[in-house]
Formats: structure tokens, sequence, C-alpha cells
């Protein structure tokens, strides 16, 4: 029995890799969490922007959110790891924007049965670079190109090398306290946000248990429901308290794992840094 969505909505995301609007809090929460953000802004970025759940104890409760769990129950099963989050926040008029792209490109992990959860700070609108999909192109992993474009907030600036029809490209507005889920294979991408306000969206990577980590490096995770039948990840730990000495030293360690992966294969630094030395000699392998 489903949790959250209704078994119509179950298979309208399984069929178009996204399903959305979902309240998952009131528009006054998520006002004091934009705020929290901004008041964090100077620190929340570059690698501390990898997993921040792992650095602030108000993230971390908001990954384990049930409103936003019970919809993800619903569509991976009950046993969910938090693979990774991450804010996406484009300043009012700012060139920031993200191309069309896959999720799982360059996770490495085995299976598909991973969403993300976008959950909506500000207003997500056309006019301030909402999320972009094009529904139904879940199906299988396409080629991507490196672009390493300064104003493209992906990693490696990632762009799929296969054309997008504009007629099929459906806007997903967000009002405060709204979520999307889209599927890891989805393509979708963003424009630049020509509103007079910020847009802030935290993204949130939930997978299934039983998915694992391909390459040689072992990774973790956050056990947010469930039970870990499998050992795939070893488990994260949640932060003592806002950037604690303790916390910021296990995040170091994580992100820097974790980009041995992400980074594996690429030509140059990206923008969180140069590729850790494991993942450029992986990549002349």
């Amino acid at each position: 029995m489903s949790k959250r969505l209704t078994e119509a909505e179950v298979a309208a995301y399984h069929e178009n890799g996204i399903h959305y609007p979902l309240r998952v809090m009131s528009s006054e929460d998520a006002d004091r969490l934009a705020q929290r953000f901004q008041d964090n802004g100077d620190i929340i970025k570059g690698r501390l922007n990898q997993k921040p759940h792992l650095l602030f104890p108000w993230l971390d409760q908001m990954i384990r959110d049930p409103r936003i769990l019970d919809a993800v129950e619903d569509v991976l099963g009950p046993d969910i790891w938090c693979w990774g989050s991450q804010f996406f926040a484009k300043p009012a008029g700012g060139d920031a924007y993200t191309s069309w792209h896959q999720d799982g490109t360059y996770w490495g992990l085995s299976s598909t049965d991973i969403v993300t959860a976008w959950v909506a700070l500000t207003p997500s609108t056309k006019e301030s670079g909402c999320l972009q999909v094009v529904p139904g192109t879940h199906r299988s992993q396409v080629p991507h190109e490196d672009k390493f474009e300064e104003s493209n907030m992906l990693s490696r600036g990632q762009e799929i090398a296969v054309e997008v029809d504009p007629a099929t490209i459906v806007d997903v507005e967000l009002q405060p306290g709204e979520m999307s889920l889209h599927h890891v294979l989805l393509f979708h991408g963003s424009e630049r946000n020509r509103a007079k306000l910020p847009r802030v969206g935290f993204a949130i990577r939930y997978v299934a248990t039983h998915v694992k980590q391909m390459s040689p490096h072992r990774e973790t995770a956050m056990l947010v429901r469930g039970m870990d039948r499998y050992g795939h990840f070893d488990r994260e730990v949640a932060p003592e308290s806002e950037m604690h000495p303790d916390a910021v030293a296990r995040h170091e360690a994580i992100v820097d794992n974790q980009l041995k992966i992400l980074y594996a294969g690429a030509s140059q630094a990206g923008k969180l840094g140069p590729a850790p030395t494991d993942a450029r000699r992986d990549s002349a392998m």
C-alpha cells in the first residue's frame, strides 16, 4: 500500500520519470530554511555543498523528513539510503544554469533505483530558472560530453550529446515547500534566473539499499529508512552540531573519496577543484 502517492501517481512516475508537485512543508518552514541557507551561504559552497547534511543538523533532519520519505518509499521501497544532497542556488539576474544531463552518468551506481527529491525553498518558476525535464527520457543512458563551462552549475559541465526537442520540454514550477521527484536517468536542466529574487532548491539523492557502487572506491551513505540487508555502503554519522570539527573532518574524507568516482575520466579540474590523484590515474588506465 502506498504511503503518500496514489497507485496512479506511482505508475505515472515510472512512466514519465517525474512527479510533482508534492507539498512537503509549509511555505513558512521553507522560508526559514531558505534563510538558514542564506545565513550560511559563505560556507555552503564548493565541496561543502556536497552532502551538507553531514555538516548541519537542520539538513540531517530534512533528509529524514517523513513527508519526503513517504513519497520516496512509494517509488523505491522501504529500505532507503541518502546517498547525497546539494543546494542549487541561483542569484537573481545571475548567469548560473545547468545543462541538459542525466544525474547518474558519473555516479558509478549499479542500478537506476535512485530518485532525486528536489525541494523548493523559494519560488521555482520559469522566470527564476526552474527545473526543466523531458518526460519519458529515463529509460536508457545516453552519451555525455564534458564542457567545463564557467556558468554551468554541474561539476564537470556535463551535457547530453543528443538534441532536445523544445516542444517536449516541461517546466517543473514549484512553490516554496513543494517537491518534485525525478528519476536518475531523466533528461533535465535549468535556465538562468531572470527573476528579482534568488532561486534556492535542495536536492536529496535517495537510493534503494540493494544498489551498490561499481567503482573500486567503497562509498558511504546515510540510512534514513528501513534496514540495510546488503552492506554495500559504510554508514555515515549525523553531525554533532553545525560545522563540528569531527563532522568537518569526516565530511572532508567522504567527499574526497566521492570525487575520485565523480571525476573519473575527467580531462581537467571541475567545479569542485582538481580531481583527486586516484581519479586521474584511473582515467589513464
